[in-house]
């Protein structure tokens, strides 16, 4: 069976897309799940937090992400997947040499836009793939839509991590043209503090306009998270009894109790 694929995705950036994935790639782990973690960001925050800014920095073109863009490169898709020091965790590197192959208008750049999509086709040993997006709706970003099974757009409840969500939704029906089985999976708040009156009208609002496609969830700004990324662990591993662990424990059982409800709406239809 093909593993579920799911993008993280929101043009703002800072609002939790590289941090999401990597503690829910851990929490799915420690329940016996072979992830496979792919960044799509040319920044490379998510590759750095197993592997460190140095390491991640030197790597070459062929050795990430950037190679399904290179004419020239003979790409064996299980060479680009990197163990990571987390058992049933690997990861697909990106660095800088991505940000040149993130072009605006990808939908004109023919067989480009199913390039990560033939290569995850091509891996069947996982049974998660995380796609941890760029804050833009380019190359990198569509490959993510073209390629994935689930949208799950991650927002922080203040102005300027709500702005761009309308975009990003055009973004998701314009690519179900391409990909008929993509859907969107919620909304998920983050980076939230709920001693802010601020935020907890945010998110209000955010229920009022978007109803059930907000998750339940909610991501708190937890100093759990910080150190154990700052420790290149995921916070399921760093502090499992902490608050941040449970959050995600709870998180990874609505994403796959959504999975399973869409699954069962598809088979009904």
């Amino acid at each position: 069976m093909r593993p579920i694929t799911i993008c993280l995705m929101n043009q703002k950036g800072g609002c939790g897309k590289s941090s999401t994935c990597f503690h829910l790639a851990g929490q799915f782990a420690q329940a016996g799940d072979r992830v496979l973690l792919v960044d799509a960001d040319p920044q490379g925050s998510l590759s750095q937090g197993f592997f460190g800014s140095t390491l991640v920095e030197c790597l070459e073109p062929q050795e990430t992400l950037a190679a399904l863009f290179l004419d020239d490169a003979f790409l064996a898709p299980e060479a680009l997947c990197a163990r990571t020091p987390l058992e049933n965790v690997a990861s697909v590197r990106s660095n800088q040499h991505l940000a040149p192959h993130n072009t605006p208008c990808p939908q004109t750049t023919g067989l480009r836009q199913f390039a990560l999509r033939t290569c995850l086709d091509r891996l069947p040993d996982f049974d998660l793939v995380l796609i941890d997006c760029p804050p833009n709706l380019y190359q990198c970003s569509w490959n993510a839509l073209v390629a994935a099974d689930f949208v799950i757009i991650p927002v922080p409840p203040e102005d300027f991590g709500t702005q761009g969500l309308r975009p990003v939704q055009q973004a998701i029906e314009g690519a179900r043209l391409l990909n008929p089985r993509l859907s969107l999976l919620g909304h998920l708040v983050t980076r939230s503090d709920g001693r802010l009156l601020v935020h907890r009208t945010y998110e209000q609002n955010l229920r009022r306009l978007y109803g059930p496609t907000v998750l339940q969830t909610v991501v708190p700004e937890a100093s759990a998270f910080k150190v154990s990324l700052a420790c290149r662990q995921p916070v399921s591993h760093y502090a499992p009894r902490s608050k941040a662990a449970f959050v995600m424990r709870r998180l990874a059982q609505e994403i796959v109790a959504r999975i399973e409800g869409s699954n069962r709406e598809e088979k009904i239809a």
